[in-house]
This record gives structure tokens, C-alpha cells and sequence, in this order.
């Protein structure tokens, strides 16, 4: 079994990564940035829409069970040590 590549990566041996300078690392990160992006699906305005409405609705209702605990222990608060 013969490689054309001229190194051989034996179990005792890993193949080194090549060391790159930093312009080189630079660039080979914006390329994979880019190649993700491409990857990226983005969502359809009524999607944008919908999923708008559930987050103000969802923090709407977080507002007032926070408001409702709050005026709770400040009323018993004071009723137990007022």
C-alpha cells in the first residue's frame, strides 16, 4: 500500500496541522463564517409576526404574576410587621 502524498500518518505519528499565520487563520475564519450563513433560514414575515406576538404576549403575562407576587408579600409584609 503505497500514498502519493509523501507522509505518512502512522498511529505513533499524527499528521501535524499546518501552521498558519494570522492573516491566514483570519481568513479562513471569514470564509467559514460566511459558509454558515449561507446555511441560515431566515423566518417569513408573518412567521417574524407571530412569533413577535407570543413573546409580548408571554412577557405581558410574566409582568403582571411579578406585580401580582410583588403587591402579595408587600401587603403581607406590612400586615406582619406594620
Amino acid at each position: 500500500m503505497t500514498e502519493t502524498s509523501g507522509q505518512t500518518a502512522t498511529p505513533d505519528r499524527p499528521r501535524q496541522p499546518r501552521r498558519r499565520g494570522p492573516i491566514a487563520r483570519l481568513s479562513l475564519w471569514v470564509r467559514q463564517v460566511v459558509a454558515e450563513l449561507r446555511k441560515v433560514v431566515y423566518p417569513t414575515r408573518q412567521q417574524l409576526l407571530t412569533y413577535t406576538a407570543v413573546v409580548l404576549v408571554f412577557v405581558a403575562i410574566m409582568i403582571a404574576i411579578v406585580s401580582v407576587l410583588d403587591l402579595g408579600f408587600g401587603w403581607a409584609i406590612i400586615e406582619i410587621f406594620g
